[in-house]
């Protein structure tokens, strides 16, 4: 029997070539920026329209061209919000989760310009503007996401320098044991600054200090400060050396987390206003025809 042409060989291996290819290529270049085009159509059909429109006595999103856009808005940021539902169900072909994550972000952007279209530019103190406000939160805060996701994992990966979480603890761990030990011939006052650098939490610190990396309380470094150097001993200079060991070893975990909170900080922002988003435009919907 003769076997289908997706089943022969080179077609199977041709197949499989370009589904390599395509993992290999950014969310934002998928189908060679198919998303961004569309995106960018749109954008262009709603500013072209609202040009050539002629709403007496001006736009606003109470016109018929208003509540067009508004649709339109809020059709969008619903189906923008589902990306966090469609992550949870692994699936590849049209709507992969690479093709819906490309689409999240393209028309994102493109719910800023329909978005603000739609208020006709008049914007006031009430639930109306709170919605829209909200929305330009949202966006810029994923448009943050995306500018961390496409530099700090490089960063990550080399800040590791192949290391695992667990290593790197680790490491630290045999430092402080050698610390411990080296300390016991040091003069009281010596020994005191090691013990005390080494009883601090090297994590216990706000979210602000992990973020800016700026640890100005961190007693190793007091330690390194305070014990003067002496050439003639040979225990100060080990527990001196140890000292800047453990710092090095701490700046490395340190430096780790600020990056890993600086990739999912963005989410802390993104998802919660996301959520308070689509309750505003509730509140905005109900409101419009409540009124109408």
């Amino acid at each position: 029997m003769a076997s289908l042409p997706e089943d022969r060989p080179e077609n199977r291996f041709a197949h499989d070539e370009a589904r390599r290819d395509s993992d290999h290529v950014s969310f934002l270049k998928h189908r060679r920026w198919r998303w961004a085009k569309i995106a960018t159509v749109l954008s262009i059909v709603a500013i072209a329209s609202y040009l050539l429109v002629d709403v007496t006595p001006r736009h606003n999103g109470g016109s018929w061209y208003g509540y067009t856009l508004g649709t339109v808005g809020a059709a969008l940021i619903v189906w923008l919000s589902l990306l966090g539902i469609r992550k949870r169900n692994m699936s590849e072909g049209r709507w992969s989760l690479k093709a819906w994550t490309s689409a999240h972000v393209y028309l994102g952007l493109a719910l800023v310009v329909v978005a603000t279209l739609h208020t006709g530019f008049q914007l006031g103190w009430n639930v109306h503007t709170l919605a829209w406000a909200l929305m330009l939160l949202v966006v810029i805060s994923g448009i943050y996401g995306i500018a961390v996701y496409a530099t700090l994992p490089k960063e990550i990966s080399s800040n590791r320098r192949q290391m695992t979480k667990h290593e790197m603890l680790e490491a630290l761990a045999a430092i402080d044991r050698q610390l411990e030990s080296a300390a016991q011939p040091l003069a009281r006052d010596e020994a005191d600054l090691v013990i005390a650098a080494l009883e601090q939490d090297p994590f216990d610190f706000g979210l602000w200090t992990r973020l800016t990396g700026n640890y100005r309380r961190c007693w190793t470094g007091d330690a390194l400060a305070e014990i003067e150097e002496d050439d003639s001993d040979p225990a100060v200079q080990k527990v001196l050396s140890l000292l800047r060991k453990r710092r090095a070893q701490l700046e490395q975990i340190r430096r780790q987390m600020r990056l890993r909170a600086m990739l999912d900080i963005w989410l802390y922002v993104h998802v919660p206003v996301t959520i308070a988003l689509l309750a505003a435009l509730t509140a905005h919907i109900i409101s419009v025809f409540y009124y109408w």
